[in-house]
């Protein structure tokens, strides 16, 4: 018997078939089982040589906020503040590169494809890596 080109729609990985589904299952499972993982540990942004920190989880919620007294000065509250938001940028940077690193290969792949809305440290659609 000669083969038609017809075939069933199981296929085989070497054609494309599906059960290459398989394969994209588990490495998508895979990466959020990582991302999970990244999710519940605790990274501490600083700034000002570390007189204001930002602690927050690897899912990006803030858990606190240190002050140091020597720069609680009413004066300089401007100051303050914008070390503050300097803490919470180096936190969400780490944030973004513990998921980056849990994700491995898959999130590089997903960057390159514009990311999953959602998924922290990927970017989301229209946006830059």
């Amino acid at each position: 018997m000669t083969d038609t080109g017809d075939s069933d729609d199981t296929g085989t990985p070497e054609d494309g078939g599906l059960s290459d589904l398989g394969g994209i299952f588990a490495s998508a499972q895979q990466a959020l089982s990582a991302q999970a993982e990244a999710a519940e540990q605790i990274i501490t942004g600083t700034a000002g040589g570390g007189v204001v920190s930002v602690e927050m989880t690897g899912g990006g919620e803030v858990r606190s906020i240190t002050i140091s007294p020597d720069v609680v000065d009413p004066a300089e509250i401007d100051m303050l503040q914008d070390l503050v938001v300097a803490a919470f940028h180096d936190a969400a940077h780490q944030v973004s590169e513990l998921q980056r690193q849990a994700l491995g290969g898959l999130g590089d792949l997903l960057g390159g494809m514009g990311g999953l809305p959602g998924m922290p440290g990927l970017p989301g659609p229209g946006e830059s890596p």
